[in-house]
C-alpha cells in the first residue's frame, strides 16, 4: 500500500535545468517545492573531483552520468509497420541520470534562437507559399515571440555566466570586427563575460570561412572566460581548456550546470526539498481528470509513495516528459493514421554532417587534446532562413562550426579516407594526423513529420512494470536534401583550408536512422506548445490544455528541432513559464488561455 505524504505546493519531476529554474522561481514566490529526481545525487564533488573525473573510459565509454538502459530505455522502429525493439546500448543519444541531468553532462554551447524559428510555419508560408512545405511535414509556430522571450534569454545567460560577443545591444551595433554574429537578433544587454579565446582549429575555420565569403563569429559558451558570480550568488572559475566537458562534471566550476549555478542557492531555501532515487510512475488526477492531485513514485527502498501537490511541473528529459503524460492519461495520444491527438506528435531530432580536414606535419598543429565544450567559431550564413530556400527546395537551415571540445585518448582515432582499419598503416595514420586535423560540423535543424512520433510500447516494460516509450522515427527526403546541400556549402570552407585530405560524414540518398551513430542528445517535441489545443499539448506558457495545474517544460515543447543547440531556448521558456505562474496563475489558478 502506498504511503501518502504531506501536501506540498509544487512537485517538480526531474532536477535538470528546467527543474532547477522552476524550483528557484517558485520558492522565491513563497511556495514550498519538492523536487523528485530518479537518479542519484551528483555534484562537482565527488563526480567532478580532479583528477578522477578526467577518465574517458568511465565517463564517455561506460557512460557513468547517463541513463541505465537495463532499467529504463526506449524502443525504436523506423515506421509504424515495423516492430520496435528496445535500445540496449546508448549510441545515437545520451540521456542523463541524476541531479543536474543533461545540464550536468552537456558541453556548454549556449545559443538563443533565430526569431524566425519561433514562427517557422508562418514564415515559410509568407515567404515561399504554403505549397513549399512538403506533404506530411507538420512544423508549427511556437506561440511565443523572440521579443517576449528576450528578457528571459538575457537573465538565463546571466545565471549561466555565458561568454560571447554581442552584435547589437538595444539596437546599437557593438560587435562588428570583434567576433559578433551579424545574423543575431538584438539583445537588451551584452553577454555577462567576453568570448573565450579560440583554438587553432577554430581560427583556421574562421579564416577559411571569411575567404569563401561567409561571416564567422565567436560561439556563445556557458564555459566561463573569467571568474564570475551569478545573480544567485553562485561563483564560477575560469575555464582552463582541459577538454573534459561533454559527458563530465566540470572540476573547475567553469561549465554552467544546475548543480553549480542554481542548487547552491536552493540549498539555503527552507521551502525546498530535493529527493533522489525517486522513480515517478504517474501524475495522479482528480476524478474529473481535469486537475492533478500530485504524483505517485517509487522511492529508493522500492516503496510506493504518493506526494500530493497543488502544481505539478514536469521537468524531465524530453522522452520522459512525453512518457509521463502518456502513462498518466494527460492529453490525447497522437494517432498518425488520422493525424488527431497531440501527445507524442511532432517528434524531431537533429540533422548532422561532419567534415574533417587533414594537414601535413609541416602545415598546422591543432592541439586537439585541449578544448572547451561551448567554445568555437561558427557561421550562420545557411542557418534558419538566412539564405534563399526557394532554389534549394527544402525546409530548414544549419549553422556550421568548429567547436573544439577536446579529443580524448580513446576517441582520438582520426584518419583520412583510405586509411586501413587496423595494423601498422592505421597506427601510422593515427600518429601522423592526431595533431594535424580540424573537425567541423553542420548542426542542422530537423523538421517534424506526421510519420515520426512517440507512443507507449505494447510489449516492453521498465523495471517498475510500466510500458516503455516507443520511438517511430526515420529520416525523410527533406532531411537528406538539406544535409547534402549543407555538406557542399561547408566543404567550401574545408577546401579553403588547403589540407592534404578531406573526410565527409553525412547523409546520402536512401539513408536510414542508425541508433549506433551519435548525433546529439537534442531530441524535441512530443508535448509541443502552441495556441490551438487540437495541435498542441501545452499552451504558450507550457501549461497543459487539459489539466490546468500541470506544466510541462523542456525541449518536448519544441514543435520542431532548431539549428542551434536547444538549452538556451529551454532555459528561456522555463523562466517565461515560471513568470506566468508567479504573476498570473497564483492569483487565479486555472487555465491561463482559453482552449
Amino acid at each position: 500500500m502506498a504511503t501518502t505524504l504531506k501536501k506540498t505546493d509544487v512537485v517538480v519531476l526531474g532536477f535538470g535545468w528546467t527543474g532547477a529554474i522552476m524550483a528557484k522561481e517558485l520558492t522565491e514566490a513563497g511556495l514550498s517545492v519538492v523536487a523528485l529526481e530518479r537518479g542519484p545525487m551528483r555534484d562537482t564533488y565527488p563526480d567532478g573531483v580532479y583528477p578522477q573525473t578526467m577518465d574517458e573510459l568511465t565517463y564517455n565509454s561506460r557512460k557513468k552520468l547517463f541513463v541505465d538502459v537495463s532499467k529504463e530505455t526506449v524502443t525504436i522502429r523506423h515506421t509504424s509497420k515495423d516492430t520496435a525493439l528496445p535500445n540496449r546500448q546508448l549510441g545515437a543519444f545520451l540521456p542523463g541520470n541524476g541531479v543536474g541531468g543533461a545540464g550536468l553532462h552537456w558541453s556548454g554551447v549556449h545559443f538563443r534562437v533565430d526569431p524566425m524559428e519561433l514562427r517557422m510555419r508562418s514564415h515559410y508560408e509568407e515567404r515561399y507559399g504554403k505549397d513549399f512545405i512538403p506533404e506530411g511535414m507538420t512544423i508549427q509556430d511556437f506561440g511565443a515571440t523572440y521579443e517576449e522571450l528576450e528578457p528571459h534569454f538575457d537573465f538565463a545567460e546571466k545565471v549561466f555566466g555565458t561568454s560571447g560577443t554581442a552584435w547589437t545591444v538595444n539596437g546599437k551595433k557593438v560587435g562588428e570586427g570583434k567576433g559578433g554574429n551579424p545574423f543575431a537578433p538584438d539583445r537588451s544587454s551584452d553577454f555577462p563575460l567576453p568570448a573565450q579565446k579560440n583554438s587553432v582549429s577554430a581560427m583556421l575555420f574562421g579564416k577559411a570561412a571569411e575567404a569563401v565569403g561567409y561571416h564567422p563569429y565567436n560561439m556563445p559558451s556557458a564555459n566561463t572566460s573569467g571568474p564570475y558570480t551569478n545573480p544567485y550568488g553562485a561563483q564560477m572559475g575560469p575555464c582552463n581548456f582541459c577538454g573534459f566537458c561533454s559527458g563530465y562534471a566540470c572540476y573547475m566550476y567553469s561549465k554552467a550546470s544546475p548543480n553549480v549555478n542554481i542548487l547552491p542557492a536552493l540549498r539555503l531555501e527552507p521551502r525546498f526539498e530535493l529527493r533522489t532515487h525517486c522513480q515517478v510512475r504517474r501524475i495522479n488526477l482528480a476524478p474529473d481528470g481535469k486537475t492533478a492531485t500530485g504524483v505517485t513514485y517509487v522511492d529508493a527502498a522500492g516503496q510506493e509513495v504518493v506526494q500530493p501537490a497543488d502544481i505539478v511541473a514536469v521537468c524531465m528529459f524530453q522522452f520522459n516528459n512525453v512518457r509521463m503524460l502518456l502513462l498518466s492519461g494527460v492529453g490525447k495520444p497522437y494517432d498518425p493514421d488520422t493525424g488527431t491527438g497531440v501527445v507524442g506528435r511532432n517528434f524531431a531530432y537533429q540533422n548532422m554532417a561532419t567534415i574533417k580536414v587533414f594537414f601535413g606535419k609541416d602545415q598546422h598543429y591543432t592541439n586537439p587534446f585541449m578544448g572547451a565544450g561551448g567554445n568555437g567559431i561558427a557561421v550562420d550564413d545557411f542557418n534558419a532562413d538566412n539564405f534563399d530556400h526557394g532554389p534549394a527546395g527544402f525546409v530548414g537551415g544549419s549553422p556550421f562550426w568548429v567547436n573544439q571540445a577536446g579529443t580524448k585518448p580513446i576517441s582520438a582515432s582520426v584518419a583520412p579516407p583510405g586509411t586501413p582499419g587496423w595494423g601498422s598503416g592505421w597506427k601510422k595514420a593515427m600518429a601522423d594526423y592526431y595533431e594535424h586535423h580540424v573537425s567541423m560540423d553542420a548542426h542542422g535543424a530537423h523538421q517534424s513529420y506526421r510519420a515520426n512520433y512517440l507512443s507507449l510500447d505494447p510489449t516492453y516494460k521498465d523495471a517498475c512494470g510500466d510500458p516503455l516509450l516507443r520511438m517511430t522515427f526515420d529520416w525523410q527526403p527533406n532531411d537528406i536534401k538539406m544535409n547534402l546541400f549543407m555538406q557542399e556549402k561547408m566543404a567550401a570552407i574545408a577546401r579553403a583550408m588547403g589540407g592534404k585530405a578531406i573526410g565527409v560524414s553525412g547523409k546520402q540518398e536512401g539513408a536510414r536512422f542508425d541508433t549506433s551513430s551519435y548525433q546529439t542528445t537534442h531530441l524535441n517535441g512530443g508535448a509541443i506548445m502552441g495556441v490551438d489545443p487540437r495541435t498542441s499539448v501545452v499552451n504558450r506558457y507550457l501549461q497543459c490544455w487539459d489539466v490546468h495545474n500541470v506544466f510541462v517544460l523542456g525541449a518536448s515543447a519544441f514543435p520542431q528541432g532548431l539549428g542551434y543547440n536547444p538549452t538556451g531556448l529551454v532555459a528561456a521558456l522555463a523562466y517565461w513559464s515560471a513568470r506566468a505562474i508567479r504573476e498570473q496563475y497564483l492569483k487565479r489558478p486555472g487555465a491561463l488561455l482559453k482552449a
